[in-house]
């Protein structure tokens, strides 16, 4: 292997044991639950960071966060954590386009808070709870843990410290 496909696997596989152990340490602490919306603070953190490195590392760190919060919170929530894969790979697929981090995770907003709004319809939800408490709860939590991947991206990557080529954008 490659130095580069090395730190890429390392890298990727540190981000999906973060995507784990946040649900399953944190999941239902560190954050809200009301109905079928929750929140775990930085719980989407690891799956944008995933994206400067890949659609199948976002995918990866996806199913990471999926499987952590199914075990610990159940089938809603795991349902609706693993809406964190279509959005990581679209994410991952901005950013080869040329798309800055913070504009890329910003476009992700809106697509994230549908797919989890439709998710929890599959559970019986009603519209309402769907739309106006997983779809703009989602979009809240979108925009809380953007920023703190972004500040994280910008005290470690825009830096230069393991910087995915490419992604150095503002």
């Amino acid at each position: 292997m490659k130095h580069d496909e090395v730190r890429k696997l390392v890298i990727g596989s540190l981000l999906l044991a973060l995507s784990l152990v946040i649900p399953l340490a944190m999941g239902g602490i560190l954050g809200v639950v009301i109905g079928p919306f929750s929140a775990t603070l930085a719980s989407h953190v690891p799956t944008f960071i995933a994206m400067l490195y890949g659609p199948l590392v976002a995918a990866a760190v996806g199913t990471g966060s999926a499987l952590g919060f199914f075990m610990r919170l159940g089938p809603v929530v795991g349902a609706r954590a693993a809406m964190h894969i279509p959005v990581g790979i679209a994410g991952s697929l901005l950013l080869r386009r040329g798309v800055s981090f913070p504009v890329t995770l910003a476009l992700m907003a809106p697509l994230h808070g549908l797919l989890e709004s439709l998710v929890v319809l599959l559970f019986n939800f009603t519209l309402q709870d769907a739309g106006y408490l997983v779809g703009v709860g989602t979009l809240l939590h979108h925009t809380m843990d953007s920023i703190i991947a972004i500040a994280c991206w910008r005290a470690l990557f825009y830096r230069g410290i393991g910087t995915p080529e490419g992604t150095a954008r503002v």
